[in-house]
């Protein structure tokens, strides 16, 4: 648009938009300007005056009709050259503009700009018409005008004027220039008619509130869209503010709207929000995944933190050969894959074509999921179709789901810990509309990263657990097939939320004369450490069992041998049982003492001497005993059994009593139960319990009295 057309002609006209026969409004610009109206008869008498004219010229109408105007307003000096140019006026007819110095009532001289020209009534009379109005206030709306329209047109902020059905009256070239559109194809049309392919909510009712209310919205508003103007499909962002337009008199004229191009902006913001967030993915998946050193565990964690935030649909998938060692790694041929976590946002038939967790699966060589773990970089499909979805499935009828859940994009990234690929995750989007790209590429590559080595750490502390439990339990008795006058059950837990085992140990161990010795011990630490020192203290305590040694006999010899295993100090529990006598013998080195169920009666925690632990070296043992009858039972335990974390081992033992008093089942009943009731999911230590009931047996000698 040229500066001659803005601002636009007629605005104020196409502003109000009033019918011609409804009442006229007056003009703010009019008002402002106060131009007087004279008009003056062929002689030069005054025959009409306005009331602008008694404000510019200090005259009332009464004063000024039929007075000679030059006689009026015409300093002396200058009345033969108003005279001359009054009569050129009226005998030409041509108009008269200029600048004149007027004579005020008050004396004073006022600078007039005058507009004179000829008028002829229906009578074929001549009249002079003077339009008037203040010089210096003229100027001054000049110059405003001058410069609003040097500004509107130069201005690099896009900016268009609304009337009040918020069509387009005028924009100024910048708007053009972002817009694409010329000035004269904005004009009558509304903003939507526009603006067609931007992405902003509802633009027009922001700026109708603006034409209601007042309140102007002021760079809150951004658009989204592409112009015309582009060769190339480009993304542009334009921050609008709008501003309702009044005259002076307070009536409402339209919106202004500016337009201020902040594409670079929006890409920078848009930027930092996409790396706030994968900021954000990370940190959340530093905090969530690798727990725990369970290798399922961790894929589940993985899957968590992924759904729904970087994909509906996740799975984690490792090569079966990273689980079972005796399976050889491939690199020609289908790749065999065991699932570890499968999950997505919502319902869905990509579900059904994944492999449930714990299935084993074939790929062959041509699928993206081998092709990703035998190169060892990740793939990005942002927009996949039939044959991609083929490549991605493990069968036909699989790519026929993910086609049927509107699988639209996928990633597989390959999980790499330590230079040896573990396996991949796949990532899934159908119903979230957006590509996959290079960040979020970049997202899921740091994840698998982290899992891959929470996954590798897991997998080689599970291969160390499942040899020290082989071991451990390769040293746990089996029980004899008959003990005199004693029926035993046991059980041997590891711990389940670490991946070390312990050192707990049970025995039972048949001697002569028809005696059973019953041993529960602890060797403290972990590991297969500590499992084989529990062998070689197994190993000796039935040794020193065989040579029929007192209990205190038996602990101080398994102290001599536990004070040269440093670091290593262990508890124990060792009992000695005659069926003929009907008593037990028991000796404690630091252990938790023995329940004593009584037919009849409550449980009860056996007040033993306590001793000191095995390896400590130097104290001295005690041996009690204790008489049984037919059906009473003795509990050994190790402490996994009842110590927690947030509890006093006090009230642990109390609710061991609780348990025990509500039980009226078969030993290896009893046993499942007390490991059900009493340990947590969360626990760190193994537990070794063993249960003895004593049974009638017709003994060879006269019973000791109680």
């Amino acid at each position: 648009m040229s500066e001659a057309e803005w601002p636009p002609p007629d605005i104020g006209e196409v502003f109000s938009g009033r019918a011609s026969d409804e009442p006229s409004q007056p003009s703010g610009l009019m008002d402002l300007l106060g131009v007087a109206a004279v008009l003056l008869d062929a002689e030069g008498r005054v025959v009409l005056w306005s009331p602008q004219a008694e404000e510019l010229y200090g005259y009332t109408a009464e004063e000024a009709l039929g007075q000679h105007a030059a006689q009026l307003l015409v300093p002396e000096e200058d009345c033969d050259w108003v005279l001359k140019k009054f009569a050129e006026v009226m005998e030409s007819g041509r108009r008269w503009d200029g600048t004149f110095p007027a004579r005020r009532k008050d004396g004073g001289t006022r600078l007039v700009e005058l507009r004179n020209m000829r008028l002829l009534d229906d009578r074929g009379d001549f009249y002079a018409l003077g339009l008037g109005t203040d010089a210096p206030t003229l100027r001054e709306v000049e110059r405003d005008v001058a410069l609003s329209t040097r500004l509107i047109s130069q201005s690099p902020i896009g900016i268009a004027i609304f009337d009040s059905d918020l069509r387009y009256l005028a924009v100024n070239p910048a708007l053009e220039r972002m817009h694409g559109v010329p000035a004269k194809d904005h004009l009558g049309r509304h903003y939507r008619e526009i603006m067609s392919a931007a992405k902003f909510e509802d633009p027009e009712a922001a700026m109708r509130q603006v034409l209601d209310t007042g309140v102007p919205l002021i760079d809150q508003s951004t658009i989204v869209g592409h112009s015309p103007a582009d060769e190339a499909p480009r993304l542009h962002a334009w921050a609008i503010s709008a501003y309702r337009l009044e005259d002076t008199q307070g009536r409402v004229l339209g919106v202004a709207e500016l337009v201020t191009d902040v594409t670079e902006r929006y890409r920078s913001a848009k930027e930092a929000t996409a790396t706030r967030r994968r900021l954000a993915v990370i940190a959340d998946g530093s905090a969530r995944i690798g727990t725990t050193l369970d290798v399922a565990q961790t894929a589940r964690e993985l899957a968590d933190v992924t759904v729904p935030e970087l994909a509906d649909v996740v799975s984690v998938d490792v090569l079966d050969s990273v689980i079972d060692e005796h399976r050889p790694r491939t690199t020609a041929g289908p790749a065999f894959f065991r699932a570890l976590a499968l999950k997505a946002s919502h319902p869905t038939e990509a579900l059904q074509a994944a492999d449930p967790p714990g299935h084993i699966a074939a790929y062959e060589d041509n699928r993206v999921a081998t092709r990703c773990v035998r190169t060892g970089r990740p793939i990005l499909i942002p927009h996949a179709d039939g044959n991609d979805l083929t490549s991605i499935a493990r069968d036909e009828h699989a790519a026929t789901l993910l086609a049927r859940a509107g699988v639209h994009s996928y990633m597989a990234v390959p999980l790499i810990a330590r230079a040896t690929v573990l396996g991949f995750l796949g990532l899934t989007r159908a119903r979230d509309p957006r590509p996959f790209d290079e960040d979020d590429l970049a997202i899921a590559a740091e994840l698998a990263s982290r899992t891959a080595v929470c996954i590798d750490n897991a997998r080689a502390h599970q291969s160390v657990r499942n040899a020290a439990e082989t071991l451990q339990r390769s040293l746990l008795p089996h029980h004899p097939p008959h003990l005199p006058g004693l029926q035993v059950a046991s059980r041997y837990q590891p711990a389940q939320a670490a991946y070390e085992i312990g050192g707990d140990w049970y025995d039972v161990l048949p001697l002569g004369g028809d005696r059973t010795a019953l041993v529960v011990g602890d060797v403290m630490g972990s590991g297969i450490d500590a499992a084989a020192t529990m062998g070689r203290l197994r190993t000796a305590t039935a040794a020193f069992a065989g040579l029929d040694l007192d209990p205190t006999r038996v602990l101080e010899q398994l102290d001599t041998i536990t004070s040269g295993l440093e670091p290593y100090i262990a508890t124990c529990l060792y009992a000695a049982y005659d069926p003929h006598r009907g008593e037990c013998r028991i000796a404690n080195a630091g252990h938790l003492p023995p329940v004593l169920i009584r037919d009849g009666r409550h449980p009860q925690l056996l007040d033993l001497p306590t001793g000191t632990p095995l390896g400590v070296g130097g104290v001295p043992f005690e041996t009690t005993t204790l008489c049984l009858d037919p059906g009473d039972q003795l509990i050994l335990y190790t402490d996994g059994l009842v110590e927690t974390r947030h509890h006093p081992i006090d009230e642990r033992l109390d609710t061991l009593l609780r348990v025990l008093e509500a039980l009226d089942c078969p030993l290896e009943e009893t046993c499942d139960r007390l490991l059900h009731d009493l340990r947590l999911p969360d626990d760190h230590d193994d537990v070794a319990l063993l249960i003895a009931r004593s049974l009638s047996f017709t003994p060879d000698v006269e019973r000791r009295p109680r």
